[in-house]
């Protein structure tokens, strides 16, 4: 139990001094808010203490961590709420009034179940992608220009809506990057359309350039054909999606 409470309050400790620290560079410069620094700062704030306690208290260590995370967290909120003494409407209380309040916080503490997963697609950007970059010439790109949060300089989010905002502002950010390299991917190892049409149909938010894909009842020739087209042999251009704003300028 000793270990437990010791962890919390170290976990506890540290997060009020890194939000601190944060708060004041921000105000100075965005870079801690801008990959790659944004990728250590979400790191210090989920799975680098989860991996530290877990090794030197195992599960012990790790309850204590999430203790400790969830009570910053908690207190974060209620105290950046009192420090703003915001009077007007809240994103809180207003999905409060339309889904009631223990339906949107268990909805809020489902969403982050998918905070492993999100990690995991960051980690393959970092560490896969620029290996396609280095063997295929896919395009490059700034991982700041995707993976970045801003949200706090919206008027009135403060304590809870803050937070959460901030989540998806990140969250939203890793997902687009990702599915920026995986148009990359698709259009250059397989560009030919579904047979089911539903799935086209859905697949063309994402995938814009679908509609310039093989048809599904074309054959091998074709496909062959269409990456000859989009990739000239001897083309130093990179090798980008159909509809990349690159191939604009070519």
């Amino acid at each position: 139990m000793s270990q437990i409470l010791l962890v919390a309050f170290s976990l506890f400790s540290f997060h009020a001094i890194l939000i601190l620290f944060i708060i004041v560079s921000s105000k100075k410069s965005d870079l801690l808010l801008r990959a790659p620094l944004l990728d250590l700062m979400v790191g210090l704030f989920t799975w680098i203490p989860w991996i530290v306690t877990f090794y030197l208290y195992r599960l012990h260590g790790l309850f204590g961590c999430f203790i400790g995370q969830i009570t910053m967290l908690s207190s974060f909120c209620n105290i950046h709420t009192m420090m703003h003494n915001h009077k007007g409407p809240t994103l809180k209380q207003t999905l409060n009034q339309i889904v009631g309040p223990a339906r949107n916080h268990l909805g809020l503490l489902f969403s982050l179940l998918a905070l492993p997963v999100l990690l995991s697609v960051r980690l393959g950007q970092i560490i896969i992608y620029p290996l396609l970059v280095w063997t295929l010439n896919f395009p490059k790109y700034k991982d700041g220009d995707w993976i970045n949060i801003s949200r706090h300089k919206f008027s009135g989010l403060v304590g809870h809506d803050l937070v959460w905002c901030l989540y998806c502002d990140w969250m939203t950010g890793v997902y687009s990057f990702g599915n920026e390299m995986l148009r990359n991917v698709e259009s250059f190892w397989c560009p030919i359309r579904f047979y089911d049409g539903k799935k086209c149909e859905n697949c063309k938010i994402d995938f814009p350039d679908i509609k310039d894909w093989v048809a599904a009842d074309g054959s091998i020739s074709d496909v062959t054909a269409l990456l000859k087209e989009k990739y000239p042999v001897k083309s130093k251009q990179p090798r980008s999606w159909f509809g990349h704003p690159d191939r604009e300028k070519i």
